[in-house]
Parts: C-alpha cells; sequence; structure tokens
C-alpha cells in the first residue's frame, strides 16, 4: 500500500486552541453558563481527628438568599459501592462525605451551605458552627509505624552489598508537594429528574462518570461529564474526590443546579498531592563502577483510609544491570486526606534517590557520573528479562554531554567560581512507563471535506487538540484547517485517563485506525465508481492529498472527497477506530538524561540554576513545538521539587501552615534560566503502538531534581539528600 504523504505529523504547528485560550473564549469547568445556577461553598473540619458532637446552622440559615446546609445530619445515605473499572473500586475506604459524624482529617468537609450567590454562601459558611470531640491526630511520618511492606527481590542482594568493595548507604528524603494548577477544582452539578449532568475539572470523563454512578448507586448512562477544558492538573484530577459528591448531592437536595469552586486554601486538603518519601538506598559495586548490589527501602505517607501506593519500584529494578537487588515499600498511614499521582509519580521520586547515589558513588570511585552510568547499561531489562523496544540513553549521553559542554566540568567540588558564587554541573537519568491501555475514536468524514474526531480524552495542557489532529489530518489527507477534534465528555468514545503520558500512545493510535478505516472507504468507493476518475484503479496505489485522491504516480488522475461523496449521495462516512494492546514482548519505556549547571552563593548559601538541558528517547514527536513546551515545563517543574515546593504541616493539629501560592514556592520567571529539550530523531516505537509514539508529558520532569542536587555538590562539596533544598541545608 503506497504511503500516506505527511506533512502535519512532524510539523512545528501552533496549538489549534491557542486563539480560544489568549481571549478568554475557552470554557473552563466554572465557567459554563447554566441556568438557574446556585452557589456551594464547603465549611471544613477544624480539627485533625475525631468526631462530630454537634453543628449549629441557625445563623447561617438566617441568612437571605442561603437555601440549604447539609451536613450528616440532614444528608441521604448514598451508595458508595465502589467500582472495579476506576481508582475506587469495591471495598475502598474513599472518604464518604456527609455519611457520618467521623472527622478523618484537617479540612474534611463536615458541612456544605448552599446560597443564590457566592458571596451569601461563603458568608454563611463561616457562620456555621460545629462542635468536636476532638482526638490527637497523627501527621507526622517519622513518629508512626509503617504497614507491610510490598517487596521485589533478585539475587542476594544483602550479602552482595556486604562484600561489595565499594558501598554507598544513604538516606534521601521529599517533602509532600502539591499540584498548584493555575484553575481550581470545580464542579457544577445539574439533574434533570434522574440524570445528572456535572461540568467538572477531571482528566479522565470516562472514570469520573463511572466513580460518581457508582457513588450515587445510579447507572452509568444517568450520569454525564463535559470538561472540554482543563486549565492544568498534572495528575490530581484522575479521580472523584470529595467535593464533586458534595456538589451532586446538593444539586439533588436543592432541585437547583449547583456551582462548587474550591478556594486555592482548599486545594491543599480537598484534593491529592504528591507524598512525602524517604528513601535508602544501598549501592554496592567493584572498583571499577560494576554495581553488583542494590538495596531499597522506601516509606511514603498515606490516608489512614486508604492505601495510597504508586509504581515508585519500577525504576530501581530496571535503570541498571545490577544482578543483586531487593526494595521494599512501606506506606505510613496518618491523619491526612489521601496522595495521588503528580507529575512523573513514582519515578520521579526513585530518580532523585537512585541518581544521587549514583552520583555519590561516581565520585567515591574518581569516575565520570556519565561513565558511570554507561558502565552500568543493561542489554535487556534486568526485571523482566525482555528486550527493549527502544533504549537510546548511550546516544542520549552522547548528545547531551557534546552539546552542554561536560568536558569542560572539573569533577572536583568547590573548585570552580564566578565571583562569589560556587559553580557546578551535574546530571542525571530519567525514565517512565509506556502505559498502553487502548481507546476508541469516532471518525466522521462530511460531505463538504471536513472532518469530525470525538474521543472521550482529555486536555489538561499538553496539546491534545492539537496533536490528535495532526494524526487526523495526515491519516486523511486533510489539512488541518479541515479536521475538528473533540474531548472532554463521557458520550464521546471511551479513552483512558490523561495522565501517566498516555494519551498520544492510546488515543492517537485510535484515531489512526479510525482515519484510516474511513480513508480507506472512500478509495474503495472511488475505485468501484465507474464514474469516478479512478474506477478501477489499484485501491493500494491510492494516497490522499489535501483532501483530494489520486493514484501515487499519476496525481492528475483523482477526485476530491467533497466530489465523490456528492456523486454517490453520501452525507458522510463514519467508524469507530480503536486500537488494543497486545501482549507485550518488550520492556517499553521513556529515557532522558538531563544536565544542569547551578551557581551557589558562598556567604549566603542561595541556589539558582543556570543553565539545563534535557536530551529524550521518547519515540516519534507528533508535534515538535508542543514537544519543546513540555520539556521547558517539565524543567520548570523540577526546579520547583528541587528548590522551592515544599508542604509545612503543624503537625500538633494536622494544619497546614503555607496553604497558598504566597507561601507554597513555585518556580517564577525570574527563577528560570537557559532551558533546552533535545528530542532524538529516528526513534519512533512501533513496538509500543502503531504509530510509533512512547509519551514525553513525564519524562521531561523526571531526573531535573537529581540533576540539580548533584550539580549541587560538584558547587559545594555539600550533599543535599532532601528536597526541596533550602538555603538552611546549604549555611
Amino acid at each position: 500500500m503506497s504511503p500516506q504523504p505527511q506533512s502535519a505529523v512532524g510539523a512545528p504547528l501552533s496549538r489549534v486552541d491557542g486563539r480560544l485560550k489568549v481571549t478568554g473564549k475557552a470554557t473552563y469547568a466554572a465557567e459554563h453558563d447554566i441556568e438557574g445556577v446556585v452557589h456551594a461553598v464547603i465549611v471544613d473540619s477544624a480539627i485533625g481527628r475525631g468526631r462530630i458532637t454537634g453543628i449549629d446552622t441557625r445563623a447561617a440559615l438566617a441568612q437571605p438568599g442561603v437555601i440549604k446546609v447539609i451536613s450528616h445530619l440532614n444528608a441521604p445515605k448514598l451508595a458508595y459501592r465502589g467500582n472495579p473499572d476506576t481508582y475506587d473500586p469495591p471495598g475502598n475506604k474513599q472518604l464518604r462525605v456527609f455519611q457520618d459524624d467521623k472527622v478523618l482529617f484537617r479540612g474534611q468537609p463536615v458541612a456544605v451551605v448552599v446560597a443564590t450567590t457566592l458571596e451569601v454562601a461563603q458568608h454563611a459558611a463561616e457562620l456555621v458552627k460545629v462542635r468536636y470531640n476532638a482526638e490527637q491526630s497523627s501527621t507526622d511520618m517519622a513518629s508512626a509505624p509503617a504497614g507491610e511492606p510490598v517487596t521485589y527481590a533478585r539475587g542476594d542482594a544483602d550479602n552482595a552489598f556486604a562484600s561489595a568493595a565499594v558501598q554507598v548507604d544513604a538516606t534521601y528524603q521529599q517533602a509532600r508537594a502539591h499540584h498548584n494548577a493555575m484553575e481550581p477544582h470545580a464542579t457544577i452539578a445539574r439533574w434533570d429528574g434522574d440524570k445528572l449532568t456535572l461540568w467538572d475539572k477531571t482528566q479522565w470523563p470516562i472514570g469520573m462518570q463511572k466513580d460518581v454512578a457508582a457513588q450515587f448507586g445510579i447507572p452509568i448512562d444517568s450520569v454525564r461529564i463535559i470538561a472540554p477544558f482543563v486549565g492544568g492538573s498534572f495528575g490530581n484530577a484522575m479521580r472523584a474526590w470529595p467535593h464533586i459528591a458534595t456538589t451532586a448531592l446538593a444539586a439533588r437536595e436543592t432541585g437547583r443546579p449547583v456551582k462548587l469552586v474550591l478556594s486555592r486554601r482548599q486545594l491543599y486538603f480537598g484534593v491529592g498531592y504528591r507524598p512525602s518519601y524517604e528513601y535508602r538506598v544501598r549501592l554496592g559495586s567493584d572498583r571499577r563502577g560494576r554495581v553488583s548490589a542494590m538495596v531499597q527501602h522506601l516509606k511514603a505517607e498515606t490516608s489512614s483510609y486508604e492505601n495510597f501506593t504508586e509504581g515508585v519500584l519500577h525504576a530501581g529494578q530496571m535503570v541498571y544491570k545490577a544482578p543483586h537487588v531487593r526494595q521494599d515499600y512501606r506506606t505510613v498511614p496518618l491523619d491526612v486526606n489521601t496522595p495521588v499521582w503528580m507529575r512523573g509519580p513514582g519515578f520521579a521520586t526513585a530518580a532523585f534517590a537512585l541518581e544521587s547515589a549514583m552520583d555519590e558513588l561516581a565520585h567515591e570511585l574518581g569516575i565520570d557520573p556519565i561513565e558511570l552510568r554507561r558502565r552500568n547499561e543493561p542489554e535487556e531489562d534486568p526485571s523482566s528479562q525482555l528486550p527493549f523496544s527502544t533504549r537510546r540513553l548511550r546516544e542520549c549521553y552522547t548528545v547531551g554531554a557534546r552539546e552542554f559542554g561536560w568536558h569542560r566540568r572539573n569533577p572536583r567540588p568547590r573548585s570552580t567560581r564566578d565571583g562569589d558564587w560556587l559553580i557546578g554541573t551535574g546530571m542525571a537519568v530519567g525514565t517512565y512507563d509506556v502505559l498502553r491501555s487502548g481507546a476508541q475514536a469516532r471518525v466522521r468524514l462530511n460531505a463538504d471535506g471536513t472532518a469530525l474526531i470525538q474521543s472521550a480524552t482529555s486536555d489538561m495542557g499538553p496539546g491534545t487538540y492539537t496533536s490528535q489532529s495532526q494524526v487526523a489530518a495526515d491519516a486523511l489527507g486533510l489539512t488541518m484547517r479541515n479536521v475538528t477534534f473533540q474531548l472532554g465528555d463521557s458520550t464521546m468514545p471511551v479513552a483512558p485517563p490523561h495522565g501517566g503520558s498516555q494519551t498520544m500512545i492510546n488515543v492517537g493510535s485510535a484515531v489512526q485506525d479510525g482515519c484510516d478505516k474511513v480513508r480507506l472507504q472512500a478509495i474503495k468507493l472511488a475505485v468501484e465508481d465507474k464514474d469516478s476518475p479512478l474506477y478501477g484503479a489499484d485501491a493500494d496505489d491510492i494516497v490522499v492529498r489535501a483532501g483530494r485522491l489520486h493514484r501515487s504516480n499519476d496525481p492528475a488522475r483523482g477526485e476530491t472527497y467533497r466530489q465523490l461523496l456528492a456523486r454517490n449521495n453520501r452525507t458522510h462516512l463514519e467508524v469507530l477506530g480503536s486500537w488494543t494492546p497486545g501482549e507485550a514482548r518488550h520492556s517499553m519505556y521513556t529515557y532522558g538524561a538531563i544536565f544542569a549547571e547551578v551557581a551557589v552563593d558562598a556567604r549566603l548559601g542561595l541556589v539558582r540554576v543556570r543553565r539545563m538541558l534535557g536530551v529524550f528517547d521518547a519515540g516519534r514527536i507528533i508535534s515538535p513545538k508542543l514537544a519543546d513546551s513540555q520539556a521547558l515545563g517539565g524543567m520548570v517543574g523540577g526546579i520547583g521539587a528541587a528548590l522551592l515546593e515544599h508542604t509545612a504541616t503543624d503537625h500538633r493539629d494536622g494544619r497546614i501552615v503555607n496553604a497558598d501560592l504566597a507561601n507554597y514556592l513555585v518556580p517564577v520567571n525570574a527563577d528560570i534560566p537557559e532551558l533546552r529539550g533535545i528530542f532524538l530523531d529516528g526513534g519512533q516505537d512501533l513496538e509500543a503502538d502503531p504509530i510509533g509514539v512512547k509519551g514525553l508529558g513525564e519524562i521531561v520532569y523526571i531526573g531535573v531534581a537529581p540533576a540539580i542536587a548533584n550539580a549541587v555538590f560538584n558547587a559545594t562539596g555539600r550533599r543535599v539528600r532532601e528536597l526541596p533544598i533550602t538555603v538552611e541545608a546549604m549555611i
């Protein structure tokens, strides 16, 4: 079959939704204009653990415009039956709003006020008086018992470590971090009889639909989720958090459409966060730097009512070829709300510990950090014995070292200065899983030569509208302006969560399948139509370019989609595209090498990142412009993790003391230096999926923090094993 011309995929195109966003015409969750909407405000628990002994709502209800105050005292019982297809399976102990008098963490919803205006609802919420029987809460992972471990082992790691010629034994800590996206979580709920519509900030319309249906005990098709735009998320919009059930319940109890928007403060306990970690690494090697043993002990916080875990063990099993590995991973139940995934989930956490430990080993051995990693590069996945689909880390090292100027690095710590600034360089490796679960996409080719593609995926910022349109345009042989991609509606064909770098892999493959099928339908129609210039031609020899079908070696012989469909009295051609991955025969990951240069004020301990480079093996790049944006954003986020982001909790009562953007620090323009991302050419991975992509939203973040930490050591000679790296740690 003649290959389709490729003009959209690989081109540095601007976002198709860019004008909507910069002109304010993109409609986010709280901005939908729903007739008759009223407003809800949550009353948060003021204690960290205990029971509610009374709720006085008289003053609140006396306010003009207050419609209702709902709490466990007057709320109906909900089903909360769970759903096996989501992250809230049957038997899960997710927080059940207003179902009993228990308080499980500070900030838990204990009541909700519904009023005609937001201002009245906010004022009335302050007038609700809640009495408690408080108990001592436990929020400090260092002083709480851990649960049973999840373990992994190969070989005899303990004996191999004990007999190793060179040993590194270090414990690394990472503070809790919050997502802090620009758009706060918001929900509008409206009941039409027994049908519920939710306009919500979600990364997974299908999962949200199933979760809410299970919570209320109603059929799945009685719930519709609408989320055409998401103003950033980074992972915490993939679950049905308590405010969503609260909004739907308030709408049902009042008989009015209800809007609820979490305040910036409430985002710190109303939705999830990256949990704090303690990660001990023991590395053993010979004098030449060949790692023989890796022993890893992990502890992470979770809530007392749910056991949240993530894929934090995978990287330690397969990044390096150590024959002897042992891991144990324990969660520590605390009186906090449940954590959730955050950009680079699991792998970013592991990278800080593992890549810092490898840097420590390189220093101990006097071996260049890149060379040490080269010496421990596996030929196949040591955890599964499967061959790698692609693994081009060696090329990432070579390109990165050349472009960054690694040869100019002085390996002796505290040896390079620029006035009062100590200068250092460091590097680290990142890797992330390729998540394949399948998806569907509806493709409709209209008689006017335009196409509409739909899938119930999401777009929290990476550019799903644009990248899927690029795939569709080339597969159909249309220009981008004649392709419309729609998403964010649970009535559309099913799609997996928009997280974990899996959207391009799964939805993109379904879009490709659907568009290929529609194009082939049109070609079949043409070659069998006696009135077509292509009648009798070999279907395998037909391509489509700019909406015109023609023979690949005879462009003059052909016709347009519009002409073909009009002559055959067809209003459209339509098909449901799908992709389901087969059994994995290869180990599939994305890879990256991050290089950083920092300057540390010798007197004040201030750390500034001067420049950064990331080189990535991320498969086929559909949109270079979007990929570059992802790389820059990932590095910015990594700078925040390394130097700024830290949630501070008062362990006396569980209060988060910096629950705002004035005191929870995130990177701003003044913190960001020269950043550059390079994606290796020719790296399509057809073992992973039909379009050869591997996802890149996570890999551009993973490895940034340890690269900065390793550069700080090179600059100062001080090894900081706790994130973020603060001024206090440097003095």
